[in-house]
């Protein structure tokens, strides 16, 4: 039910819109009609994008593709608000019924917002925050271990390799010990992953690469993910563990395989007197961590909700949706995400990295 309900908000939207902008541009007949087919075969890539239609088309007119029917969304979100914002203002009498009207200022005001404010949301984006975390521990052999962490890069045909290369130098500056990647690696298609070359760009990372599956990969096929994962040198944890040093690395596959390993099972057996880490990509049931005695979670998967009001939903939806959380003696890190799904828009949140140490825990004497 839930997902047909989803399924046809973004079509009531775009109806909702599209009368408005019909009553409110102060335009003849023809370009009413120009203007109105214009916003429905924008939003008409996107249903093209999802049943992978686009993967047929040249690189450069599918990644075009992408990018608009994505990007719409996210603008159709912002316009239906401000339609309501203005249908609300004119029920309670605030708003005269002429600004809804073949109104070339009403025109020209929704449009520098809109403008201003997609402006904004994409230079934020592509401001990468580095975030830097201690982790301490009573655990003093592990300590000193500087590590990496990302989630949801979402390689594809809108965070291509350029863009990659620009993230592996950050990483590469920051001479750590070990990568960790949260799952949603890729965006949902191989192609051009494989076609731009990507995993020879991830290979020059200069530390062991340690990743879990996302959704994403399960949209992508997980077999050819698992195949880009390994020429991209990044050692593939699906419910498994691998030990570095003093550190345990403890991977989940997604939730999208109902089927996977319980956390408890994948425990067992497992030296506790090492440092504990556990990735999953997407942040629920945070408890089980804290129950199995691992010492830290990295998630990702929620993006926060990209931009606000989204956020709203998802920090009601998880217990953690962005940031540090503890539970008893387990600390929690979720990741808003390095890359994004979808238009390169960040409103109200933040694309990030985050840099964590494995330091000694201090005592108060006092």
């Amino acid at each position: 039910m839930w997902f047909i309900v989803f399924s046809i908000l973004p079509f009531a939207g775009l109806a909702y819109v599209l009368w408005h902008l019909w009553c409110v541009l102060p335009l003849a007949f023809t370009w009413k009609c120009a203007a109105v087919a214009t916003c429905v075969a924008a939003f008409a890539a996107l249903p093209l994008n999802f049943a992978h239609v686009t993967d047929s088309l040249p690189l450069w007119l599918a990644r075009a593709c992408y990018e608009t029917g994505n990007s719409v969304v996210f603008i159709l979100l912002y316009t239906v608000l401000a339609f309501l914002l203005l249908d609300l203002g004119r029920l309670i009498g605030i708003v005269p019924k002429a600004w809804l009207y073949h109104n070339s200022v009403t025109s020209a005001v929704l449009v520098v917002l809109l403008a201003g404010v997609f402006t904004y949301g994409y230079f934020n984006y592509m401001d990468k925050r580095r975030h830097a975390i201690d982790l301490p521990t009573t655990k003093t052999a592990a300590t000193g271990m500087k590590m990496v962490l990302m989630s949801d890069l979402h390689l594809g045909y809108h965070n291509g390799r350029r863009e990659l290369a620009r993230w592996v130098d950050m990483v590469n500056a920051e001479r750590p010990d070990v990568v960790l990647l949260a799952g949603d690696i890729l965006d949902g298609s191989l192609r051009p992953v494989v076609e731009e070359g990507m995993a020879s760009e991830l290979r020059r990372i200069k530390a062991p690469v340690y990743a879990v599956f996302g959704n994403h990969e399960y949209y992508a096929g997980v077999d050819g993910a698992a195949d880009f994962y390994r020429k991209a040198g990044i050692t593939l944890l699906r419910d498994s563990i691998v030990t570095l040093g003093n550190v345990v690395f403890v991977g989940r596959d997604d939730r999208s395989n109902r089927h996977r390993k319980s956390l408890s099972a994948l425990m067992r057996g497992v030296d506790k007197t090492k440092y504990m880490v556990l990735l999953d990509h997407q942040p629920y049931h945070l408890e089980k961590a804290e129950r199995a005695g691992v010492d830290f979670q990295f998630s990702g998967h929620t993006h926060r909700g990209q931009l606000w009001p989204v956020s709203l939903i998802t920090d009601a939806v998880y217990e953690c949706s962005y940031g540090p959380w503890r539970r008893g003696h387990t600390q929690y890190y979720v990741s808003s995400g390095m890359g994004i799904w979808g238009g390169k828009f960040r409103i109200g949140t933040c694309s990030e990295y985050v840099v964590a140490t494995i330091a000694a825990q201090e005592y108060d004497n006092s």
